[in-house]
């Protein structure tokens, strides 16, 4: 008996397939069906009875009730124009966050600019977090607790964001650094 609905089970199969990084050749070889047979289904191309689709799930493995409850996760952006970058610093300090929405995301990525001179204050930032970065041009000084370096292109941060800590731009030129901190802290 054939699966009669609206529900789009091809698009849900390759979806749940991809997500278990399967190839449909895998995924055939796994359920004990063709090749042929999952590409026929994730085109829609056969509407599979309720015991062959179940007979493909074993091949995952996914319960048949799993399958049909899964929400379609609403799809996020993934790139990014230069433009759309969105600025949350200030005169001396530019930092362009990639996404403007960070609602169910676990980090935050910045496109940081200082300009010479500049830094970010002289009391301490601490939040719950890690953070790392990268310079990409100009100079750096970055202090952690008790330890200070000046870092240069190429060079790069990584350190628990609870801990005390300071960036600063002591350079002639301007600074840009590349950077992420997970959760996001601002």
């Amino acid at each position: 008996m054939p699966l009669e609905t609206d529900f789009n089970v091809g698009a849900r199969l390759s979806a749940v397939r991809k997500m278990h990084h399967l190839s449909q050749r895998e995924l055939a070889k796994r359920a004990g069906v063709t090749n042929g047979t999952i590409s026929l289904i994730e085109q829609n191309r056969v509407s599979p009875s309720v015991s062959s689709l179940r007979k493909v799930l074993q091949g995952i493995p996914m319960s048949f009730s799993d399958f049909f409850s899964l929400e379609d996760a609403p799809r996020q952006e993934v790139f990014f124009a230069a433009g759309e970058l969105l600025e949350i610093g200030d005169t001396t300090i530019s930092y362009r966050q990639v996404s403007r929405d960070l609602e169910g995301r676990a980090l935050q990525i910045l496109h940081e600019r200082y300009a010479p001179g500049s830094d970010t204050g002289r009391t301490m930032l601490r939040h719950e977090s890690e953070e790392g970065g990268v310079v990409i041009r100009g100079e750096l000084e970055v202090t952690v607790g008790d330890q200070r370096r000046l870092l240069g292109p190429g060079d790069a941060y990584y350190f628990d964001s609870r801990l005390p800590h300071r960036f600063r731009n002591p350079g002639r030129e301007e600074c840009e650094t590349v950077s992420a901190c997970t959760p996001p802290s601002f």
